[in-house]
Protein backbone atom coordinates (compact mmCIF):
# COMPACT_ATOMS: atom_id res chain seq x y z
CA UNK A 1 0.00 0.00 0.00
CA UNK A 2 3.29 2.27 0.51
CA UNK A 3 3.99 1.87 -2.95
CA UNK A 4 0.94 3.34 -4.21
CA UNK A 5 1.42 6.33 -1.88
CA UNK A 6 4.51 6.78 -3.30
CA UNK A 7 2.94 6.48 -6.55
CA UNK A 8 0.65 8.83 -6.53
CA UNK A 9 3.29 11.44 -5.18
CA UNK A 10 5.46 10.88 -8.11
CA UNK A 11 2.52 10.60 -10.91
CA UNK A 12 1.23 14.16 -9.09
CA UNK A 13 4.64 15.93 -9.42
CA UNK A 14 5.24 14.87 -12.99
CA UNK A 15 1.61 15.84 -14.18
CA UNK A 16 1.22 19.39 -11.71
CA UNK A 17 1.56 21.63 -14.68
CA UNK A 18 -1.19 19.96 -16.26
CA UNK A 19 -4.06 22.11 -15.61
CA UNK A 20 -8.00 21.44 -15.30
CA UNK A 21 -8.51 23.33 -17.84
CA UNK A 22 -6.19 20.89 -20.01
CA UNK A 23 -7.83 17.74 -19.09
CA UNK A 24 -11.39 18.85 -20.33
CA UNK A 25 -10.23 20.14 -23.62
CA UNK A 26 -8.36 16.63 -23.76
CA UNK A 27 -11.60 14.31 -23.29
CA UNK A 28 -14.98 15.52 -24.04
CA UNK A 29 -16.25 12.82 -21.69
CA UNK A 30 -14.93 14.42 -18.83
CA UNK A 31 -17.72 15.22 -17.33
CA UNK A 32 -19.52 11.61 -17.45
CA UNK A 33 -16.47 9.69 -16.50
CA UNK A 34 -15.59 11.71 -13.33
CA UNK A 35 -19.35 12.09 -11.80
CA UNK A 36 -21.73 9.32 -10.34
CA UNK A 37 -25.26 9.62 -8.96
CA UNK A 38 -27.78 7.92 -6.68
CA UNK A 39 -31.24 8.66 -7.49
CA UNK A 40 -31.42 12.23 -8.02
CA UNK A 41 -28.10 13.15 -6.44
CA UNK A 42 -25.31 13.50 -8.52
CA UNK A 43 -21.82 14.11 -7.81
CA UNK A 44 -19.48 15.73 -9.81
CA UNK A 45 -15.89 15.66 -9.23
CA UNK A 46 -14.40 16.81 -12.82
CA UNK A 47 -13.46 20.07 -12.14
CA UNK A 48 -10.49 18.31 -10.06
CA UNK A 49 -7.05 17.59 -10.97
CA UNK A 50 -7.55 13.99 -10.74
CA UNK A 51 -7.51 12.26 -14.44
CA UNK A 52 -7.81 8.46 -15.36
CA UNK A 53 -4.30 7.48 -14.14
CA UNK A 54 -4.48 8.97 -10.95
CA UNK A 55 -8.14 7.78 -10.37
CA UNK A 56 -7.10 4.31 -11.18
CA UNK A 57 -3.93 4.54 -8.76
CA UNK A 58 -6.71 5.95 -5.98
CA UNK A 59 -9.03 2.96 -6.61
CA UNK A 60 -6.14 0.92 -6.23
CA UNK A 61 -5.11 2.14 -2.75
CA UNK A 62 -9.10 2.12 -1.69
CA UNK A 63 -8.86 -1.75 -3.08
CA UNK A 64 -5.36 -2.47 -0.88
CA UNK A 65 -6.98 -0.65 2.40
CA UNK A 66 -8.84 -2.52 4.54
CA UNK A 67 -11.79 -0.71 3.00
CA UNK A 68 -13.98 -3.09 2.24
CA UNK A 69 -13.11 -5.47 5.41
CA UNK A 70 -13.78 -2.79 7.56
CA UNK A 71 -16.98 -1.74 6.17
CA UNK A 72 -18.26 -5.20 6.39
CA UNK A 73 -17.53 -5.32 9.88
CA UNK A 74 -19.10 -1.76 10.82
CA UNK A 75 -22.22 -3.36 9.47
CA UNK A 76 -21.92 -6.90 10.45
CA UNK A 77 -21.53 -5.03 14.37
CA UNK A 78 -17.95 -5.84 15.11
CA UNK A 79 -16.53 -3.70 17.49
CA UNK A 80 -14.15 -1.91 14.96
CA UNK A 81 -13.85 1.07 17.75
CA UNK A 82 -10.91 -0.77 18.82
CA UNK A 83 -9.71 1.66 21.83
CA UNK A 84 -13.16 1.74 22.96
CA UNK A 85 -14.40 -1.90 22.06
CA UNK A 86 -17.40 -0.99 21.01
CA UNK A 87 -19.07 -1.63 17.58
CA UNK A 88 -20.37 1.03 15.35
CA UNK A 89 -23.64 0.93 14.34
CA UNK A 90 -25.15 4.26 13.63
CA UNK A 91 -26.50 2.63 10.52
CA UNK A 92 -28.96 -0.06 12.40
CA UNK A 93 -31.12 3.12 13.58
CA UNK A 94 -31.56 3.41 9.68
CA UNK A 95 -31.69 -0.24 9.12
CA UNK A 96 -35.05 0.12 7.11
CA UNK A 97 -35.02 -3.86 5.84
CA UNK A 98 -35.40 -4.80 9.32
CA UNK A 99 -32.47 -7.28 8.85
CA UNK A 100 -30.77 -8.84 11.86
CA UNK A 101 -27.67 -6.63 13.11
CA UNK A 102 -26.08 -8.63 15.72
CA UNK A 103 -24.15 -7.20 18.55
CA UNK A 104 -22.26 -10.04 20.98
CA UNK A 105 -24.72 -12.57 19.38
CA UNK A 106 -27.87 -10.09 20.16
CA UNK A 107 -29.66 -8.71 17.60
CA UNK A 108 -30.23 -4.98 18.35
CA UNK A 109 -33.08 -4.39 15.82
CA UNK A 110 -36.09 -5.62 17.84
CA UNK A 111 -34.75 -2.77 20.52
CA UNK A 112 -33.98 -0.03 17.59
CA UNK A 113 -37.81 -0.56 16.16
CA UNK A 114 -38.97 -0.78 19.98
CA UNK A 115 -37.33 2.47 20.47
CA UNK A 116 -38.78 4.17 17.34
CA UNK A 117 -42.07 3.50 18.17
CA UNK A 118 -42.00 4.64 21.34
CA UNK A 119 -40.54 8.18 20.03
CA UNK A 120 -43.20 7.98 17.19
CA UNK A 121 -45.90 8.04 19.75
CA UNK A 122 -44.49 10.01 21.81
CA UNK A 123 -44.41 12.39 18.90
CA UNK A 124 -47.35 12.35 17.70
CA UNK A 125 -49.23 12.66 20.89
CA UNK A 126 -47.22 15.89 21.45
CA UNK A 127 -48.11 17.09 18.17
CA UNK A 128 -51.86 15.99 17.88
CA UNK A 129 -52.38 18.02 21.87
CA UNK A 130 -53.12 13.95 23.01
CA UNK A 131 -49.63 14.60 25.44
CA UNK A 132 -50.51 17.78 27.37
CA UNK A 133 -48.91 19.94 29.68
CA UNK A 134 -49.62 19.86 33.78
CA UNK A 135 -51.90 22.57 33.55
CA UNK A 136 -53.97 20.44 30.51
CA UNK A 137 -52.49 22.63 27.92
CA UNK A 138 -50.91 21.19 24.39
CA UNK A 139 -47.12 21.81 24.03
CA UNK A 140 -46.07 24.72 21.71
CA UNK A 141 -42.57 24.96 21.80
CA UNK A 142 -39.69 22.75 22.44
CA UNK A 143 -36.47 23.35 23.97
CA UNK A 144 -33.38 20.76 23.00
CA UNK A 145 -30.80 21.30 25.86
CA UNK A 146 -27.46 19.04 24.66
CA UNK A 147 -24.10 20.10 22.97
CA UNK A 148 -21.57 18.22 20.25
CA UNK A 149 -23.53 15.58 18.54
CA UNK A 150 -26.32 15.95 21.00
CA UNK A 151 -26.92 19.59 19.28
CA UNK A 152 -25.27 19.86 16.16
CA UNK A 153 -27.57 16.58 14.33
CA UNK A 154 -30.86 17.68 15.43
CA UNK A 155 -30.39 21.49 15.13
CA UNK A 156 -28.38 21.26 11.67
CA UNK A 157 -31.06 19.32 10.54
CA UNK A 158 -34.12 20.66 11.64
CA UNK A 159 -33.38 24.02 10.37
CA UNK A 160 -32.50 22.18 6.89
CA UNK A 161 -36.41 20.62 7.00
CA UNK A 162 -38.33 24.01 8.24
CA UNK A 163 -40.12 23.41 5.13
CA UNK A 164 -41.97 20.15 6.81
CA UNK A 165 -42.64 21.89 9.88
CA UNK A 166 -46.01 21.18 11.67
CA UNK A 167 -44.96 20.65 14.87
CA UNK A 168 -44.54 22.47 17.54
CA UNK A 169 -41.68 25.31 17.69
CA UNK A 170 -38.07 23.59 18.05
CA UNK A 171 -35.38 25.66 19.50
CA UNK A 172 -31.94 24.52 20.50
CA UNK A 173 -29.60 25.62 23.22
CA UNK A 174 -25.86 24.02 23.72
CA UNK A 175 -23.77 26.77 25.18
CA UNK A 176 -22.82 26.87 28.88
CA UNK A 177 -22.66 30.74 28.47
CA UNK A 178 -25.90 31.36 30.23
CA UNK A 179 -26.65 34.25 27.51
CA UNK A 180 -27.69 31.14 25.48
CA UNK A 181 -30.52 29.36 27.64
CA UNK A 182 -31.89 33.18 29.32
CA UNK A 183 -32.04 34.29 25.36
CA UNK A 184 -33.86 30.79 24.54
CA UNK A 185 -36.13 31.20 27.52
CA UNK A 186 -36.92 34.55 27.78
CA UNK A 187 -39.80 34.66 25.42
CA UNK A 188 -41.08 31.54 25.90
CA UNK A 189 -43.89 30.37 28.63
CA UNK A 190 -43.32 27.13 30.45
CA UNK A 191 -46.72 26.18 31.01
CA UNK A 192 -46.48 25.51 27.62
CA UNK A 193 -42.61 24.16 27.01
CA UNK A 194 -41.17 21.18 26.79
CA UNK A 195 -37.55 20.80 27.60
CA UNK A 196 -35.67 17.75 25.82
CA UNK A 197 -32.09 17.05 27.51
CA UNK A 198 -29.72 15.21 25.23
CA UNK A 199 -27.36 13.53 27.28
CA UNK A 200 -26.71 9.91 27.28
CA UNK A 201 -24.64 9.80 30.47
CA UNK A 202 -26.76 12.49 32.05
CA UNK A 203 -23.52 13.76 33.40
CA UNK A 204 -22.45 16.25 30.40
CA UNK A 205 -21.67 19.22 32.20
CA UNK A 206 -22.64 21.85 29.90
CA UNK A 207 -25.70 20.43 29.11
CA UNK A 208 -26.58 19.37 32.57
CA UNK A 209 -25.88 23.07 33.91
CA UNK A 210 -28.21 24.08 31.31
CA UNK A 211 -30.91 21.58 32.07
CA UNK A 212 -30.81 22.01 35.83
CA UNK A 213 -31.02 26.52 34.75
CA UNK A 214 -34.59 25.03 32.96
CA UNK A 215 -35.52 23.02 35.81
CA UNK A 216 -35.48 26.55 37.95
CA UNK A 217 -36.99 28.44 35.20
CA UNK A 218 -40.01 25.50 34.95
CA UNK A 219 -40.60 25.09 38.87
CA UNK A 220 -41.23 28.63 38.97
CA UNK A 221 -44.45 28.06 37.39
CA UNK A 222 -45.36 24.42 37.78
CA UNK A 223 -43.40 23.46 41.05
CA UNK A 224 -43.89 19.64 42.04
CA UNK A 225 -45.09 18.96 38.18
CA UNK A 226 -42.04 20.56 36.87
CA UNK A 227 -40.67 17.16 35.76
CA UNK A 228 -43.70 16.42 33.55
CA UNK A 229 -42.27 19.05 31.20
CA UNK A 230 -39.24 17.43 30.84
CA UNK A 231 -37.77 13.93 28.18
CA UNK A 232 -34.75 13.00 28.77
CA UNK A 233 -32.64 11.06 25.86
CA UNK A 234 -30.58 9.16 27.66
CA UNK A 235 -29.36 5.40 28.73
CA UNK A 236 -28.81 6.54 32.66
CA UNK A 237 -32.39 6.23 34.22
CA UNK A 238 -31.09 6.07 37.56
CA UNK A 239 -30.14 10.00 36.91
CA UNK A 240 -32.78 10.82 34.76
CA UNK A 241 -35.38 9.72 38.04
CA UNK A 242 -33.10 11.81 40.47
CA UNK A 243 -33.93 14.13 38.17
CA UNK A 244 -37.32 13.77 38.14
CA UNK A 245 -38.42 13.04 34.39
CA UNK A 246 -40.92 10.19 33.96
CA UNK A 247 -39.78 6.56 33.00
CA UNK A 248 -42.28 6.54 30.08
CA UNK A 249 -40.32 9.70 28.91
CA UNK A 250 -36.92 8.26 28.98
CA UNK A 251 -35.38 7.64 25.38
CA UNK A 252 -32.15 5.48 25.50
CA UNK A 253 -29.57 4.60 22.88
CA UNK A 254 -26.71 2.21 23.17
CA UNK A 255 -23.05 2.95 23.44
CA UNK A 256 -22.31 1.63 19.46
CA UNK A 257 -24.03 4.73 18.92
CA UNK A 258 -21.30 7.73 18.98
CA UNK A 259 -22.71 11.30 19.50
CA UNK A 260 -22.11 12.47 16.43
CA UNK A 261 -23.56 9.69 14.43
CA UNK A 262 -26.85 10.04 16.66
CA UNK A 263 -29.05 12.02 15.03
CA UNK A 264 -30.97 9.00 13.57
CA UNK A 265 -32.42 7.46 16.94
CA UNK A 266 -33.27 9.46 20.61
CA UNK A 267 -31.14 12.85 19.86
CA UNK A 268 -33.39 13.06 16.75
CA UNK A 269 -36.38 13.37 18.78
CA UNK A 270 -36.89 16.77 18.25
CA UNK A 271 -36.44 16.66 14.55
CA UNK A 272 -38.99 13.98 14.55
CA UNK A 273 -41.29 17.08 16.90
CA UNK A 274 -41.06 19.33 14.12
CA UNK A 275 -41.69 17.17 11.11
CA UNK A 276 -43.66 14.20 12.68
CA UNK A 277 -42.26 10.62 12.13
CA UNK A 278 -43.58 9.65 8.77
CA UNK A 279 -41.34 12.83 7.64
CA UNK A 280 -38.61 11.30 9.74
CA UNK A 281 -38.94 8.02 8.79
CA UNK A 282 -38.29 9.11 5.07
CA UNK A 283 -35.28 10.78 6.60
CA UNK A 284 -34.49 6.99 8.10
CA UNK A 285 -35.07 5.76 4.47
CA UNK A 286 -32.73 8.39 2.56
CA UNK A 287 -29.87 7.19 4.81
CA UNK A 288 -30.66 3.79 4.20
CA UNK A 289 -30.52 3.98 0.36
CA UNK A 290 -27.12 5.59 0.83
CA UNK A 291 -25.63 2.56 3.64
CA UNK A 292 -27.12 -0.05 0.78
CA UNK A 293 -25.53 1.75 -2.37
CA UNK A 294 -21.99 2.22 -0.10
CA UNK A 295 -22.35 -1.36 0.87
CA UNK A 296 -23.01 -2.66 -2.61
CA UNK A 297 -21.81 -0.18 -5.20
CA UNK A 298 -18.15 -0.69 -6.35
CA UNK A 299 -15.71 1.22 -5.84
CA UNK A 300 -15.31 3.40 -9.03
CA UNK A 301 -18.87 4.27 -8.46
CA UNK A 302 -19.27 4.41 -4.99
CA UNK A 303 -20.42 8.08 -4.23
CA UNK A 304 -18.73 7.68 -0.48
CA UNK A 305 -15.66 5.93 -1.75
CA UNK A 306 -15.27 8.84 -4.60
CA UNK A 307 -15.83 11.40 -2.22
CA UNK A 308 -13.02 10.23 0.41
CA UNK A 309 -10.21 9.72 -2.39
CA UNK A 310 -10.96 13.14 -3.80
CA UNK A 311 -10.52 14.12 0.26
CA UNK A 312 -7.29 12.10 0.34
CA UNK A 313 -5.64 13.30 -3.12
CA UNK A 314 -6.13 16.89 -2.11
CA UNK A 315 -4.99 16.59 1.50
CA UNK A 316 -2.41 14.02 1.21
CA UNK A 317 -1.26 14.21 -2.61
CA UNK A 318 -1.95 17.84 -3.37
CA UNK A 319 -0.63 19.21 0.23
CA UNK A 320 -3.98 21.32 0.46
CA UNK A 321 -4.67 21.87 3.61
CA UNK A 322 -8.55 22.51 3.96
CA UNK A 323 -11.54 22.30 2.46
CA UNK A 324 -14.27 24.75 2.31
CA UNK A 325 -17.88 23.21 2.71
CA UNK A 326 -20.54 25.73 0.56
CA UNK A 327 -23.92 24.73 0.72
CA UNK A 328 -26.54 27.04 -1.36
CA UNK A 329 -29.28 26.63 0.65
CA UNK A 330 -29.64 28.80 3.25
CA UNK A 331 -31.48 26.04 5.41
CA UNK A 332 -27.88 23.96 4.77
CA UNK A 333 -26.51 27.06 6.79
CA UNK A 334 -25.39 24.73 10.19
CA UNK A 335 -24.31 22.06 7.74
CA UNK A 336 -20.73 23.04 7.60
CA UNK A 337 -20.64 23.24 11.55
CA UNK A 338 -22.03 20.16 11.67
CA UNK A 339 -19.72 18.66 9.28
CA UNK A 340 -16.36 20.10 11.50
CA UNK A 341 -17.44 18.06 14.13
CA UNK A 342 -18.28 14.73 12.30
CA UNK A 343 -15.12 15.07 10.28
CA UNK A 344 -12.53 16.72 12.71
CA UNK A 345 -13.68 14.81 15.75
CA UNK A 346 -13.34 11.78 14.04
CA UNK A 347 -10.09 11.96 11.83
CA UNK A 348 -8.31 14.37 13.88
CA UNK A 349 -6.08 11.95 14.79
CA UNK A 350 -1.86 11.35 15.06
CA UNK A 351 -1.53 7.79 15.45
CA UNK A 352 -2.76 4.34 13.70
CA UNK A 353 -4.97 1.71 14.77
CA UNK A 354 -1.56 0.07 16.46
CA UNK A 355 -0.38 3.08 18.48
CA UNK A 356 2.36 4.54 15.81
CA UNK A 357 2.36 7.73 14.72
CA UNK A 358 1.31 8.77 11.18
CA UNK A 359 3.14 9.18 8.03
CA UNK A 360 1.30 11.59 6.36
CA UNK A 361 -1.63 14.12 7.74
CA UNK A 362 -4.70 13.10 8.68
CA UNK A 363 -8.50 15.12 9.05
CA UNK A 364 -7.98 18.45 7.09
CA UNK A 365 -9.60 21.39 8.53
CA UNK A 366 -13.39 21.66 7.47
CA UNK A 367 -15.07 25.15 7.13
CA UNK A 368 -17.52 26.90 5.47
CA UNK A 369 -20.60 28.92 4.89
CA UNK A 370 -23.93 29.13 3.02
CA UNK A 371 -24.00 31.24 -0.40
CA UNK A 372 -24.02 33.48 -1.58
CA UNK A 373 -22.95 34.65 1.69
CA UNK A 374 -19.48 33.56 1.33
CA UNK A 375 -19.39 35.40 -1.78
CA UNK A 376 -18.82 38.88 -0.27
CA UNK A 377 -16.68 37.43 2.37
CA UNK A 378 -13.77 34.70 2.27
CA UNK A 379 -14.30 34.09 -1.50
CA UNK A 380 -11.47 36.59 -1.98
CA UNK A 381 -9.15 34.19 -0.50
CA UNK A 382 -10.23 30.96 -2.38
CA UNK A 383 -10.14 32.88 -5.45
CA UNK A 384 -6.99 35.00 -4.93
CA UNK A 385 -5.15 33.72 -2.27
CA UNK A 386 -1.90 31.98 -1.67
CA UNK A 387 -3.15 29.00 0.01
CA UNK A 388 -5.39 26.18 -2.50
CA UNK A 389 -8.68 25.36 -0.90
CA UNK A 390 -10.59 22.72 -2.44
CA UNK A 391 -14.24 23.29 -2.68
CA UNK A 392 -17.32 21.26 -2.14
CA UNK A 393 -20.85 23.12 -3.49
CA UNK A 394 -24.02 22.10 -2.30
CA UNK A 395 -27.18 22.63 -4.78
CA UNK A 396 -31.07 22.05 -5.06
CA UNK A 397 -32.08 22.07 -8.74
CA UNK A 398 -35.45 23.12 -7.03
CA UNK A 399 -36.57 25.43 -3.78
CA UNK A 400 -39.33 25.58 -1.80
CA UNK A 401 -40.54 29.14 -2.62
CA UNK A 402 -42.38 28.92 -5.78
CA UNK A 403 -43.13 32.19 -5.75
CA UNK A 404 -39.55 33.62 -5.61
CA UNK A 405 -37.70 31.02 -8.91
CA UNK A 406 -35.96 33.94 -9.92
CA UNK A 407 -34.18 33.97 -6.25
CA UNK A 408 -33.39 30.17 -7.08
CA UNK A 409 -32.73 30.84 -10.30
CA UNK A 410 -30.28 33.81 -9.76
CA UNK A 411 -28.67 31.11 -6.49
CA UNK A 412 -28.23 28.00 -8.82
CA UNK A 413 -26.15 30.62 -11.69
CA UNK A 414 -23.89 31.91 -8.91
CA UNK A 415 -22.70 28.15 -7.50
CA UNK A 416 -21.88 27.05 -11.35
CA UNK A 417 -20.19 30.60 -11.84
CA UNK A 418 -17.72 29.80 -8.62
CA UNK A 419 -16.65 26.39 -9.66
CA UNK A 420 -16.16 27.72 -13.09
CA UNK A 421 -14.43 30.94 -11.88
CA UNK A 422 -12.23 28.90 -9.64
CA UNK A 423 -11.11 26.54 -12.44
CA UNK A 424 -11.22 28.77 -15.18
CA UNK A 425 -9.35 31.93 -13.56
CA UNK A 426 -9.13 35.17 -15.56
CA UNK A 427 -5.38 35.43 -17.55
CA UNK A 428 -3.49 38.53 -17.61
CA UNK A 429 -3.57 38.96 -21.29
CA UNK A 430 -7.92 38.40 -20.60
CA UNK A 431 -7.89 40.93 -18.06
CA UNK A 432 -5.65 43.67 -20.74
CA UNK A 433 -8.57 43.05 -22.96
CA UNK A 434 -10.68 43.71 -20.17
CA UNK A 435 -9.34 47.25 -19.26
CA UNK A 436 -9.05 48.61 -22.53
CA UNK A 437 -12.75 47.59 -23.45
CA UNK A 438 -13.35 49.35 -20.54
CA UNK A 439 -10.89 52.35 -21.41
CA UNK A 440 -8.94 51.83 -18.34
CA UNK A 441 -5.19 53.03 -18.68
CA UNK A 442 -2.85 50.63 -16.67
CA UNK A 443 0.54 51.87 -17.79
CA UNK A 444 2.62 49.99 -15.29
CA UNK A 445 0.67 47.10 -15.28
CA UNK A 446 0.15 47.25 -11.62
CA UNK A 447 -3.38 47.24 -11.72
CA UNK A 448 -3.46 44.18 -14.33
CA UNK A 449 -1.54 41.95 -11.81
CA UNK A 450 -4.47 42.74 -8.87
CA UNK A 451 -7.15 41.64 -11.73
CA UNK A 452 -5.37 38.53 -12.13
CA UNK A 453 -7.02 34.84 -11.42
CA UNK A 454 -4.74 32.00 -11.14
CA UNK A 455 -7.59 29.62 -11.96
CA UNK A 456 -6.98 25.80 -11.83
CA UNK A 457 -8.08 25.69 -8.32
CA UNK A 458 -10.22 22.68 -7.82
CA UNK A 459 -13.97 21.85 -6.61
CA UNK A 460 -16.63 18.91 -6.74
CA UNK A 461 -20.07 19.63 -6.46
CA UNK A 462 -23.82 18.08 -5.26
CA UNK A 463 -26.79 18.87 -7.34
CA UNK A 464 -30.31 16.98 -5.84
CA UNK A 465 -33.57 18.15 -6.81
CA UNK A 466 -34.87 19.55 -3.46
CA UNK A 467 -33.23 19.17 -0.10
CA UNK A 468 -36.62 16.86 0.95
CA UNK A 469 -36.29 14.25 4.50
CA UNK A 470 -34.93 11.61 2.17
CA UNK A 471 -32.40 13.76 0.65
CA UNK A 472 -31.12 15.75 3.53
CA UNK A 473 -30.79 11.72 4.83
CA UNK A 474 -28.40 10.59 2.14
CA UNK A 475 -26.54 13.63 2.56
CA UNK A 476 -25.93 13.50 5.97
CA UNK A 477 -25.15 9.83 5.32
CA UNK A 478 -23.05 10.05 2.57
CA UNK A 479 -20.80 12.63 4.43
CA UNK A 480 -20.35 10.26 7.27
CA UNK A 481 -19.00 7.52 5.11
CA UNK A 482 -16.60 9.56 3.48
CA UNK A 483 -15.11 10.06 7.20
CA UNK A 484 -14.88 6.38 7.10
CA UNK A 485 -13.16 6.23 4.07
CA UNK A 486 -10.94 8.49 4.75
CA UNK A 487 -10.35 7.16 8.05
CA UNK A 488 -9.25 3.78 6.81
CA UNK A 489 -7.23 4.93 4.04
CA UNK A 490 -5.26 6.74 7.33
CA UNK A 491 -5.80 3.37 9.18
CA UNK A 492 -7.06 5.07 12.02
CA UNK A 493 -10.12 4.92 14.51
CA UNK A 494 -12.74 7.31 13.33
CA UNK A 495 -15.16 6.60 16.07
CA UNK A 496 -12.94 7.75 19.16
CA UNK A 497 -12.32 11.16 20.56
CA UNK A 498 -9.41 11.35 23.38
CA UNK A 499 -8.68 14.59 22.49
CA UNK A 500 -11.68 16.32 24.07
CA UNK A 501 -11.01 14.81 27.44
CA UNK A 502 -7.79 16.86 29.02
CA UNK A 503 -9.89 20.09 28.52
CA UNK A 504 -12.28 18.54 30.35
CA UNK A 505 -10.86 17.57 32.76
CA UNK A 506 -8.30 20.44 33.46
CA UNK A 507 -12.30 22.85 33.26
CA UNK A 508 -12.93 20.51 36.41
CA UNK A 509 -9.71 21.57 38.42
CA UNK A 510 -9.91 25.15 37.39
CA UNK A 511 -13.39 25.67 38.47
CA UNK A 512 -13.31 25.67 41.96
CA UNK A 513 -9.88 28.28 41.89
CA UNK A 514 -12.62 30.19 39.43
CA UNK A 515 -14.99 30.23 42.55
CA UNK A 516 -12.60 30.30 45.22
CA UNK A 517 -10.76 33.62 43.00
CA UNK A 518 -6.95 32.00 43.81
CA UNK A 519 -4.84 32.70 41.43
CA UNK A 520 -2.92 29.08 41.96
CA UNK A 521 0.85 29.18 41.53
CA UNK A 522 0.18 25.27 40.95
CA UNK A 523 -0.93 26.17 37.46
CA UNK A 524 1.84 27.49 34.42
CA UNK A 525 2.14 31.37 34.91
CA UNK A 526 0.01 32.48 32.10
CA UNK A 527 -2.52 30.45 33.40
CA UNK A 528 -2.09 31.95 37.05
CA UNK A 529 -1.59 35.17 36.03
CA UNK A 530 -4.90 34.69 33.95
CA UNK A 531 -7.03 33.71 37.13
CA UNK A 532 -5.39 36.51 38.93
CA UNK A 533 -6.83 39.29 36.16
CA UNK A 534 -10.33 37.41 36.16
CA UNK A 535 -10.47 37.52 39.94
CA UNK A 536 -9.59 41.55 39.96
CA UNK A 537 -12.02 42.13 37.35
CA UNK A 538 -15.25 39.98 39.20
CA UNK A 539 -14.61 42.18 42.01
CA UNK A 540 -14.40 44.79 39.46
CA UNK A 541 -10.73 46.03 40.91
CA UNK A 542 -8.93 47.28 38.12
CA UNK A 543 -5.97 45.38 37.06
Amino acid sequence: MEEIWDQLVAYRTQHREVSIKELFKSDSGRFSAFSCSLEDMLFDYSKTSIDKESLKLLLCLAEESTLQQRRDAMFSGERINTTEQRSVLHTALRNRSNNPVYVAGRDVMPGINSTLAKMASFAEGIRAGDIRSASGSTFTDVVNIGIGGSDLGPSMSTLALAPFHDGPRTYFVSNVDGAHITDTLKDLNPVRTLIVVASKTFTTIETMTNARTALRWMRKELGEYAGSHFVALSSAHDRTDEFGIPSDRVFGFEDWVGGRYSVWGPIGLSLMLAIGSEKFSEFLQGAFEMDNHFRTTPFEHNMPVLLGLVGVWHHNICDYSSRAVLPYDQRLSRFSAYLQQLDMESNGKRVDLNGMGLRRFSGPIVWGEPGTNGQHAFYQLIHQGTEVVPCEFLVAANGFEANLSEHHELLLSNCLAQSEALMCGRSLEDVRLLLAEQGIEDPDGNLVAHRVFPGNRPSITLVYRKLTPSTLGRLIALYEHRVFVEGCLWNINSFDQWGVELGKQLASELLPLIKAGDGSQSKDGSTAGLLRTLDLLRRDVTV
